[in-house]
């Protein structure tokens, strides 16, 4: 029986691809969970147009995150906070910090792409990298500096 894959699945194939499995593995696993469904000829049709309109979103995603991250290069955010003894912050600057201080100059980024191992909790100048598709990444340069 061919069955037409509705998400990844191990040893078989991945979502989209059109599978000869045993009429069993399809009846009783793969339709009733969810995973796949008849390869009928219109349901073929339908895969290979929601197929071409994947192909234009993840090209358009990519585009614009190539957009961004040219802008992104110039970047550089400053940031002023209390540290004591040995240029230790009192508190830290994360990511939600960055990407707060990012929308307020026109950047819509989430905070989530900011990959930021840890938080930063020393005076000076970091590079921070910014995954904004998983080909394209941008570093930005923040500044924390003491607060007088």
């Amino acid at each position: 029986m061919e069955v037409i894959l509705q998400e990844y699945v191990a040893n078989l194939g991945d979502m989209g691809d059109v599978v000869r499995v045993k009429d069993g593995y399809a009846r009783n696993f793969l339709i009733p969970r969810g995973f796949a469904y008849m390869a009928t000829e219109g349901n073929k049709r339908r895969i290979e147009s929601e197929k071409k309109q994947r192909i234009a979103t993840a090209t358009a995603e990519h585009a614009d995150a190539e957009l961004l991250g040219e802008a992104l290069k110039t970047v550089e955010l400053h940031f002023t906070a209390k540290a004591g003894e040995g240029e230790k912050l009192f508190g830290s600057i994360t990511s939600t910090d960055i990407a707060g201080q990012l929308a307020e100059k026109g950047y819509k980024v989430d905070k989530r792409v900011i990959e930021l191992d840890e938080p930063i909790k020393m005076i000076g100048v970091y590079r921070v990298p910014i995954r904004l598709h998983h080909e394209v990444k941008a570093e930005i340069r923040v500044w924390v500096v003491k607060e007088e």
